[in-house]
């Protein structure tokens, strides 16, 4: 996903100012594409100038007002290009989980405090999805538009959910840790060689 395509996205949705973007993207959009204000407002600059957005006329003229921008049809027509596109899954990094690989031969030393702390953050994130969906998407609210945006944020809980089981997984299976799922003796058990 590309900056220029979310700010098209948000536009759609809502005509608004830099600055309100700035609080949208750190309040839903940033769930899942984060931006800087500084960022936002280079972008708005470039896809005024490329004609896919516009500032809306100023009510009253004031110095200081903020600028709100609306969509025009070739941003519209962009942002639709962009969608049916084809487009290859990226490969996912994530230095945890090389840093778990790199734990294997170097050892876990220090290791579990920050799986702790992380699974803190996932369970928090997690509950605020969880919240978010019960505030926002309320039985009955069956449109097209609203389903859609359930399944993004859907996808958003099922990526915590899968955080929290794995870290507490991976903080079961560090050395010394109790392991509550699997016997530790008898013809089941795995050779601690291994």
């Amino acid at each position: 996903m590309s900056l220029p395509h979310a700010i098209l996205t948000a536009l759609l949705e809502r005509p608004s100012s830099g600055l309100d973007l700035t609080r949208r993207f750190d309040k839903s959009i940033g769930y899942f594409w984060s931006a800087t204000h500084q960022q936002i407002y280079r972008e708005l600059g470039r896809l005024e100038s490329e004609g896919h957005i516009r500032a809306l006329p100023a009510q009253a003229p004031a110095r200081g007002q903020k600028k709100a921008y609306e969509v025009l049809p070739a941003g519209r027509a962009e942002l639709a290009r962009w969608t049916s596109a084809a487009q290859d899954p990226k490969p996912h990094r994530d230095a945890m989980l090389l840093r778990l690989r790199a734990a294997a031969v170097v050892g876990t030393a220090g290791l579990e405090a920050d799986l702790r702390r992380h699974l803190d953050l996932h369970r928090r994130q997690l509950a605020e999805y969880e919240e978010i969906e019960k505030r926002d998407f309320p039985p009955g609210d069956d449109s097209a538009q609203a389903r859609l945006q359930h399944l993004v944020l859907r996808a958003g809980i099922e990526l915590e959910t899968f955080w929290t089981q794995w870290l507490a997984e991976a903080l079961r299976e560090l050395p010394g840790a109790p392991d509550e799922t699997v016997g530790t003796s008898g013809p089941d058990a795995k050779d601690a060689t291994d």
